[in-house]
This record gives C-alpha cells, structure tokens and sequence, in this order.
C-alpha cells in the first residue's frame, strides 16, 4: 500500500443528518436571487447520480485496499450515499412541472454513462478530477459564506456547509485510491491522465452547469442570451463561485500535487466543531 499525505488527524466521519426543508419548496431559496438559486439548484441536480458514479469507481477497487485506506474508502461511500440522498430531497423541492427537470437529468446520466464508459481506472480519474472541484467549491463556501448565504435560510446553509464540510474530509480519498492502484505505472503516464482528465473535466463541468443554470433560468422567463448572461457573470465574476480559489484549481497540474497540499484543517476543525456542537443540543433535547 501507498503511503498518503493525508494528515494523520483527518478522516471522514459519516453524519447521516437529515434537513428540514419543505418550506422552501418552489422558491427561490438562495437569497431570493432567481439566478443564484438556478446555479445551485443545477449543482444539486448532478450530485445524486455524480456521487453514485463517484461511489461506484472507488468500489471497484475495494478489495484491492487495506489499512487506513479501507477505512477511508468506507467512511466516503457513507458520506457520498448520504450526500446523494439529501440533494436528492432538495431537489424534489424544484417544481418540475414549470422546469425542465427531467431534461437535465437525462443529460447528466448520459454524460455520466460516457465516463462510465471509459472503463475503471479512466472513470476513477474523473472521480479525482470531479472530488478536486467538491474541494474547491467546499473552500468557495468559506471564502463566500456571507456573500452566498447571507439571505438564505439557515436549514439550507447548513446542508451546503454539511455537505462543504465532507467533502473537505474525504477529499483525498479517492486520490488516494487511484495513486494506489497506478502505483506500478511510470509516474509520466500517472501524470498525464491525471492532467487530461482535469482539462476535461474542467471543460465539461463548467460548461454543463452553465447550461443547466440557463435552462432553470429560461423557465423563470429569461431570454437564452440573458440567461446564459446571468449564469456567466454569477460563475466568473460575480461572486464568481468558480474563480474565487485558483490557487486550489492550478495546484492540481503541479507533477507531485496531493489534495492535502492545501492544508485547510483549521476551516474543516470550525466546521466540525459546530456540528458537533448542534449533535449535543440535539441529545440534550431529546432527553
């Protein structure tokens, strides 16, 4: 077995949470802001079926791992089972017979099939790329909390900031297992999937979110231009979501990078301690 990078103190720890949000159903529940929402919503729409392709490559190799990496591989398929689980709930919340839900499923289970397609090691590197990006957004969460979430219900903030948090725990994990199961390639052939795969990826995840965002927008009655307008401006420049950490996104293309380069525990400790702190008023009222 591989030795990781992963610090010794991290490690996923499953929190099967459950969140209330009914309330919200057919809303724009992200600040009031129809085009926020639409990005967000858009994001939750790929997570049930990405995290089950996500689960689905590192099962593959399973019983080639051991140790703490078998442990770490139990602990991020409960948290991805859970994650697809509660995303699946927000999006029921979505009124699918004023938006064009079903046609945006389908383009993600088709695109999901090709990276199925292309066989276990190929799709498990889409898996790193795609787990590489949850970090980054994880990290956006942080950097834009008040900007994102300042109007938002709380219940729903705290299923972003759960989800933030897991992702951040077990962000290495698949990593981990596609370092170890390439350990016998030459590290050029290890390195060049790795960057193809994240130019892929980089490509085709941006480029699907704006075009879901835009197809809930054009639902809200936006035009196709100023749709795909208003998901461009809020994805690059303001907020900007996938600009906010390039230090993050360009480490990935550095020939020895390991996800836990960019060390990030103190941001993971804050949030573990506040859910750890809602599990004790939890008990208490319970009793």
């Amino acid at each position: 077995m591989i030795e990781t990078r992963t610090p010794k103190d991290v490690a996923p720890r499953p929190r099967d949470l459950h969140f209330d949000l009914e309330a919200h159903r057919g809303t724009h529940w992200m600040n009031g802001d129809p085009v926020a929402t639409a990005v967000f919503n858009a994001l939750s729409l790929t997570f049930p079926d990405g995290e089950k392709m996500f689960m689905d490559s590192v099962r593959h190799y399973r019983s080639r791992l051991t140790g703490r990496l078998a442990d770490d591989v139990r602990g991020f398929l409960t948290q991805e089972a859970i994650h697809a689980r509660e995303h699946h709930a927000l999006n029921s919340l979505i009124d699918r017979d004023r938006y064009p839900v079903a046609e945006i499923e389908a383009r993600i289970r088709k695109r999901i099939a090709v990276a199925r397609s292309l066989g276990p090691v190929r799709m498990l590197c889409a898996t790193t790329a795609l787990e590489h990006f949850t970090a980054m957004m994880a990290e956006t969460h942080d950097l834009l909390q008040e900007r994102l979430f300042g109007r938002t219900a709380p219940e729903l903030e705290r299923l972003w900031r759960w989800h933030s948090l897991e992702e951040t725990e077990h962000k290495a994990v698949a990593y981990d297992v596609f370092l170890e199961v390439t350990r016998d390639w030459p590290r050029w052939r290890r390195y060049m999937l790795r960057l193809w795969s994240m130019v892929f990826i980089s490509f085709m995840f941006t480029r699907n979110i704006t075009q879901y965002a835009s197809l809930l927008l054009e639902a809200d009655g936006f035009t196709p231009r100023e749709a795909r307008k208003a998901v461009r401006r809020f994805l690059w420049r303001e907020p900007g979501i996938f600009r906010a950490n390039p230090r993050t996104y360009f480490a990935w293309y550095r020939p020895d990078f390991h996800p836990w380069d960019i060390d990030n525990r103190a941001q993971m400790a804050r949030w573990q301690a506040e859910f750890a702190a809602e599990e004790i008023l939890s008990r208490r009222a319970a009793t």
